[in-house]
């Protein structure tokens, strides 16, 4: 489904895809073609839940467009909605590429469904920025792809490497894997597995559960009883919140140490309002949050411009997930644009691979396969998380920074520790 100015109405989503941002054109800008970005957002479906990083698209091209535009041209969006099904991506990135005769493309949300677009990428010889999709590149190694999430080289096993590095710090030496049996989830998983053996670490308790299992009892107790010291969850945000729960109500043990690292969804503020204090010690991925030790240029302007838009819109009302890399995305085609004077797919990715952007989140350089050249990732505790205030969550000290140890903001403390504090 395109988005069009009826059903963007409907869906609450914003301005319609493809009409540019507000902007004094004089005759000669409008005369020329605008530079055409297209991709696919998941607007309706159970990924729904990430329909706000169309926010970071449009926030940047309103900002370029404000500025003149790119190459003295203006910018527009063409968006489809996905429905959060792999099968629909192969038809809507030929359309934007066949029909709508796009200039870059952005992916779809996450590596479920970024997987079906990467061979016609590659085919079509197309650039393409990656959306926060895991090692979408490691078998297609398309040159003109780009990722925007800081998972690193090596993703599937470095991305989550700090949970790692914190239990090896710790010295735990017993490990559990839970993970939903998708591929994301599961290539994580694998991808801990690989770790921890590295560190020479006991993998003993290996869960793969249906993706829509929601009674976590069973599996819970089967962590307890394997005396693992440290569990990594790779879950999505409906079997994060069946996990969080089944702990409050049947708990873990005071053996283990550390748990959770791949957890989809402690990122999502909806998720954060309705566990609330259940979250207290939990440790998960993140990529942006208020701490003191994580301040890059643009980023705060950039949440305030966001906020007023989340509410309007009713979408997630912190932002700190997926819309600033979408947004720094764009700045990723806008300097490479800007510095080669050319939209030539070919001469921008060859820059890109060359020189570091600096963003909203950060400097981004690149290796061979479109990664970022180190890890970014961030490992942050829950802590002295009281009621379900949202609010509570843009102050610093609630999700604290245990790793990596440039952008730490604390030290790691016990599951059952920060559970009691």
């Amino acid at each position: 489904m395109k988005i069009t100015r009826r059903n963007f109405t409907q869906i609450g989503l914003g301005t319609m895809a493809g009409i540019a941002a507000p902007a004094v054109w004089s005759g000669a800008h409008a005369q020329s073609q605008p530079i055409r970005i297209g991709a696919s957002a998941s607007l309706t479906g159970p990924l729904s839940g990430t329909k706000n990083l169309v926010i970071g698209y449009e926030l940047w091209r309103d900002d370029i467009n404000a500025a003149g535009g790119l190459l003295g041209r203006k910018v527009e969006l063409v968006i489809y909605d996905d429905q959060s099904v792999p099968a629909n991506i192969p038809g809507i990135y030929s359309k934007l590429v066949d029909v709508d005769k796009v200039d870059f493309l952005f992916s779809p949300y996450g590596a479920n469904l970024t997987a079906p677009v990467m061979p016609f990428a590659k085919s079509r010889d197309r650039f393409i920025i990656g959306i926060l999709t895991l090692a979408a590149n490691d078998t297609i190694k398309h040159d003109k792809f780009f990722q925007a999430a800081p998972w690193g080289p090596n993703g599937a096993e470095n991305w989550a490497r700090g949970f790692f590095d914190l239990a090896n710090g710790n010295g735990i030496k017993k490990m559990a894997i839970l993970a939903a049996d998708t591929e994301f989830s599961k290539t994580a998983a694998a991808g801990g597995r690989r770790v921890s053996e590295q560190f020479g670490m006991q993998v003993v308790d290996y869960q793969i559960y249906p993706p829509t299992n929601r009674d976590f009892s069973a599996i819970l107790r089967n962590v307890r009883a394997s005396a693992a010291e440290a569990v990594f969850v790779c879950s999505y945000p409906a079997d994060s919140t069946g996990i969080v729960r089944g702990i409050q109500e049947i708990g873990i043990g005071d053996q283990v140490r550390l748990f959770g690292g791949g957890m989809v969804g402690t990122q999502y503020a909806s998720l954060l309002e309705n566990l609330g204090p259940a979250l207290n010690g939990i440790t998960s991925f993140h990529l942006y949050v208020p701490e003191p030790t994580l301040k890059f240029t643009g980023i705060d302007d950039f949440l305030s411009r966001y906020a007023p838009i989340a509410k309007q819109r009713q979408v997630d009302p912190l932002g700190f997930y997926i819309p600033p890399f979408t947004y720094a995305a764009g700045q990723l085609i806008s300097t490479a644009v800007k510095a080669t004077g050319t939209i030539d797919q070919a001469k921008v990715s060859q820059w890109l691979h060359a020189n570091a952007v600096e963003t909203i989140v950060g400097k981004m350089s690149f290796n061979e396969l479109g990664d970022w050249t180190q890890r970014r990732v961030l490992m942050c505790q829950f802590r002295n998380i009281q009621g379900n205030d949202i609010d509570q969550f843009r102050q610093a000290g609630k999700q604290v920074i245990v790793d990596p140890p440039a952008y730490k903001s604390g030290d790691l403390m016990s599951l059952a520790q920060s559970r009691k504090a």
